[in-house]
C-alpha cells in the first residue's frame, strides 16, 4: 500500500519552532542595545532608527556602511563550542573598519546561518554581539537566522554584520592629506583578530598536532583561549582622540596584513617604510612562524603581526599620541614613516 505520510518541511531539514525559540531566545539580548532612537522592536520587516538627533547633533552628517564576516575562526569556535567572542569580533570588526573615515557606530544588523539550527548557540552568538554593541553605544535593528540543510556541512555555520556609522563631512579622514615626513603609530592587536585562521588552524591543529585545550609553551593560555580572543575595538580611543586632534589617515590591519591595508590610504607619490622590530611580537605570531616554517612574506600578508589599527599623523603630534592611546589600554608604538616615492609599503 502506498504511505500516505507527507514530507513535512522539519523532515526536510529546517526546524521553524527551533527558529521561533531562537527568536525568543535572543530577543532581550537585542532590546538591551536600544534606546529611544529605535522605534519598533524585534520581528518587524525593517529596523526602524529616529535620526533626528543626528541631524540635530551634526551639521553635515554623512552615513558610513560595512558588512563584513568571521571567516574560519568559526571553526575554531566549534571545536572549543564557545561562540560569544565571535559574535563580539564581528561587531568589532566593523567598528573599526568605518573607524577609518572618522565615522561612530549607531546601527548593526546581523545575518547567522547554520546547518542545523540552534537556539542555544544563536543565543550565545547574539550575547556577545549585544554586549559589544552595548559598549559601543550601537543598537541591532534586526537581522536574520538561517537553516540551510545541505548549505554546510554538519555543525558548521556562518555569520556576518552591517555596520552603519556617521562622520561630520568635515571631519572624513581618507589618506588624502597624507605626505612624506608623516609618521606611523601602530596600535597593538590582542593577537590574530579575524583574519589568518585557515594557515593557522593548518599549524596548529595539523602540524604541530595540537588540541583545543591545550597550552604551547610561551603561551598564557590554551590553545582555543588564544585563537579565540575578541577582536580589539579600538573605536572608542579613537575617537576621543580625534576629539583635539587631527590625523592624516587610518587603517584597519585586517586580511592582506600591514601592507595590504596601509596601501589602501596612500596617495601617489607617497611610500610608507616599516620598521621591522618597532613593536614587540606576540607568541602566537613567533608559534606559527617557527613551528609552520611560514617564510616572512606569507607571515606578512595573513596575519596583522601585532598591530591592528595604524594611524597616519604629522611628526610633532606622535609623541602625545602614544602616551594618549597607552593611558587607554591600547599599546602604542611608532613603526614607520612616510617617504616620497612609488605608492607602496615597505618593510626594513
Amino acid at each position: 500500500m502506498k504511505n500516505k505520510k507527507g514530507v513535512t518541511y522539519k523532515d526536510s531539514g529546517v526546524d521553524i519552532d527551533e527558529g521561533a525559540k531562537s527568536v525568543e531566545l535572543i530577543s532581550k539580548h537585542v532590546n538591551s542595545t536600544h534606546d529611544r532612537r529605535v522605534l519598533g522592536g524585534i520581528g518587524a520587516f525593517g529596523g526602524l532608527f529616529d535620526i533626528s538627533d543626528l541631524l540635530r547633533s551634526y551639521k553635515n552628517p554623512v552615513l558610513v556602511q560595512s558588512i563584513d564576516g568571521v571567516g574560519t575562526k568559526l571553526m575554531v569556535a566549534t571545536l572549543a563550542k564557545k561562540h560569544t567572542t565571535v559574535g563580539i569580533d564581528i561587531v568589532n570588526h566593523g567598528c573599526n573598519d568605518i573607524l577609518c573615515q572618522g565615522a561612530k557606530g549607531i546601527t548593526f544588523l546581523d545575518y547567522i546561518a547554520m546547518s542545523k539550527l540552534s537556539a542555544i548557540q544563536v543565543e550565545e552568538i547574539m550575547r556577545g554581539m549585544a554586549s559589544a554593541c552595548k559598549e559601543a553605544g550601537i543598537a541591532i535593528l534586526g537581522g536574520e537566522t538561517a537553516e540551510l540543510p545541505g548549505m554546510y556541512r554538519e555543525n558548521e555555520y556562518d555569520i556576518a554584520g552591517i555596520i552603519t556609522g556617521v562622520v561630520e563631512r568635515e571631519r572624513i579622514v581618507n589618506g588624502r592629506s597624507i605626505k612624506p615626513g608623516d609618521v606611523l603609530v601602530g596600535l597593538a592587536s590582542n593577537g590574530l583578530h579575524t583574519n589568518g585562521y585557515t594557515l593557522a588552524r593548518k599549524v596548529f591543529f595539523d602540524i604541530a598536532g595540537l588540541g583545543i585545550d591545550d597550552t604551547p609553551d610561551r603561551f598564557d593560555a590554551t590553545v582555543g583561549e588564544s585563537l579565540l580572543r575578541p577582536h580589539t575595538n579600538y573605536a572608542p580611543a579613537v575617537l576621543e582622540f580625534l576629539e583635539n586632534h587631527t590625523v592624516e589617515g587610518m587603517a584597519h590591519i585586517t586580511g592582506g596584513g600591514i601592507a595590504g591595508n596601509l596601501i589602501r590610504i596612500l596617495p601617489e607619490k607617497t611610500e610608507a617604510v616599516i620598521k621591522r622590530g618597532s613593536w614587540p611580537s606576540l607568541p602566537v605570531f613567533d608559534f606559527i612562524r617557527e613551528k609552520g616554517e611560514v617564510p616572512q612574506d606569507d607571515m606578512d600578508r595573513a596575519f596583522n603581526n601585532g598591530i591592528g589599527f595604524i594611524i597616519v599623523m604629522n611628526k610633532g603630534r606622535a609623541e602625545s599620541a602614544i602616551e594618549f592611546f597607552n593611558s587607554k589600554g591600547h599599546p602604542a608604538f611608532l613603526i614607520g614613516d612616510i617617504v616620497e616615492g612609488e605608492r607602496g609599503v615597505r618593510f626594513r
